[in-house]
């Protein structure tokens, strides 16, 4: 009798192991591991690259013939190889589109071999707050697939770390994430729910890891179907919650907890003209706006960004507004993606001029970070280029970084730092007018500073004297890089 329940027990343990093995395995034939041969760009020597590194991530099969995967597990590369479970090969890939402001990838492998057994994985939706996912990939402790098992704690809006300015939704889970597992499949019921992206440190908090949820992972998908990614489209504006009820009143908003009050519209934001300092924004496409700033998409409650968040490039955002008294309607056209990226982690190579052994950049994160400047005046301008308009007289920051020593600019290193404001009496908006103004035929070039008294004199002829001298002397293989080099393709 004990026998006959031990095998009862056994039979039905197995009913249940062999459907969840064959779904693994299914899943197992359609990942990938990734190994990024990495090198970063050298931001104090910008002509000369960067150390070599290395690291590793996951992939699946999103479609014919493609692998998705973070575009932080591939960025930088130099040698991309992809490997399967149970082949014993390495395959070479190559990056097709990358969505730094989304942390997403597609990468192609041209090798026909590698795709044999493979299958694209079906998407699924958003999960419910206490369901329970599972988490495919590679991580750090071991060669072969892992899967982790974990809950959805919380669907947000919060940064993405891999561009450090840009949010997006986001789901939270109490599975953990570690380095390998990245670019990974979330699935809930054999459909890919999220690609695994980020989580904190165990000294941070424990088991707190994050998925990047289908709804951006389709709007990623959609953009590049046309063969160009575009970037994310944003309002560009700020709003201000007005769930105080004496603010309410005193704005003629009465009855139910709708609106929210337009505090700043930059020059810049498609918005502009359209949309007011001090409008109360009711609805956002049909769609109530509650006095916190929250709408309600589906089943979800998420900020009203999210609705702009599903707009591409060309596409129309209808608002139903107060203004002065008055319920109206505007249209936005998003025209244009937000041009102002710089405070964002850039992945692209640096752009410089080097002139007589002076080296001027345009300013952004990396370099900040790679200075690490002591001039106020450059993080006061970095920090509030686009909330004091400051774009209306420059287009870009650009600072005197470093010297290379040599004779001819052997006075000027208390100019190290400086902001460029003029060249030869010419307002200078953007790394390109410098450029443009130190190839103009004059006697000497003078480098007027931003709010510094002297300014920066130098001999056309003895520049040009000194061109090869400082060239040889520091290695020097370009002196300048003047265009903006986009890989997203």
């Amino acid at each position: 009798m004990i026998r006959r329940v031990w095998l009862a027990s056994l039979l039905l343990i197995t009913c249940f192991l062999i459907p969840a093995f064959a779904e693994t395995s299914s899943i197992q034939k359609s990942l990938a591991r990734i190994s990024n041969t990495v090198q970063d760009y050298n931001y104090r020597t910008p002509w000369l690259p960067g150390p070599v590194g290395g690291g590793t991530g996951t992939g699946w099969v999103v479609g014919k013939d493609r692998l998705m995967t973070n575009a932080h597990v591939v960025s930088n590369s130099r040698l991309l190889t992809v490997e399967k479970e149970n082949d014993p090969r390495k395959y070479v890939a190559t990056v097709e589109y990358i969505a730094h402001d989304c942390d997403l990838a597609v990468l192609k492998v041209e090798d026909p071999d590698f795709w044999k057994g493979t299958k694209p994985l079906p998407l699924g939706g958003v999960p419910e707050v206490e369901s329970t996912v599972s988490v495919y990939g590679y991580p750090i402790g071991g060669d072969r697939m892992s899967v982790t098992r974990g809950v959805v704690s919380r669907v947000d809006f919060r940064t993405y770390s891999h561009s450090v300015m840009d949010s997006h939704l986001c789901i939270q889970i109490d599975a953990a994430i570690n380095p390998g597992n990245s670019g990974g499949p979330v699935l809930q019921n054999g459909k890919v729910v999220g690609v695994a992206f980020q989580g904190f440190s165990g000294d941070v908090a424990q088991n707190v890891g994050y998925m990047i949820p289908i709804p951006v992972v389709s709007h990623f998908l959609k953009d590049i179907s046309d063969g160009h990614y575009d970037r994310y489209m944003d309002l560009g504006v700020s709003i201000f919650p007005l769930q105080n009820r004496g603010h309410r009143q005193a704005l003629g908003l009465i009855g139910d907890d709708r609106g929210v009050l337009v505090s700043s519209v930059p020059g810049k934001s498609v918005a502009a003209g359209k949309l007011q300092v001090g409008d109360v924004l009711l609805a956002v496409d049909g769609i109530e706006i509650e006095s916190d700033g929250f709408v309600t998409l589906g089943a979800d409650r998420v900020m009203m960004a999210e609705v702009a968040e599903r707009k591409y490039k060309g596409d129309k955002i209808v608002f139903k507004l107060i203004r002065d008294g008055k319920t109206i309607e505007e249209t936005v056209v998003f025209n244009e993606a937000w041009p102002f990226t710089f405070q964002a982690q850039s992945y692209a190579p640096p752009r410089y001029v080097l002139f007589a052994g002076q080296l001027f950049q345009p300013l952004n994160r990396n370099l900040l970070i790679a200075y690490k400047f002591t001039n106020q005046r450059i993080h006061f301008m970095y920090g509030n280029f686009v909330e004091d308009e400051m774009y209306k007289d420059r287009d870009e920051i650009i600072v005197l970084t470093s010297l290379l020593p040599d004779s001819i600019n052997t006075y000027n290193d208390d100019m190290r730092e400086e902001i460029v404001d003029k060249v030869n009496g010419k307002k200078i908006r953007n790394l390109k007018e410098f450029s443009e103004a130190l190839s103009d035929n004059v006697e000497e070039h003078v480098v007027e500073f931003l709010g510094f008294e002297r300014p920066l004199v130098m001999e056309r002829a003895k520049v040009e004297a000194a061109r090869d001298r400082i060239k040889q002397r520091y290695r020097v293989t370009s002196e300048q890089r003047i265009e903006e080099v986009s890989d997203t393709k």
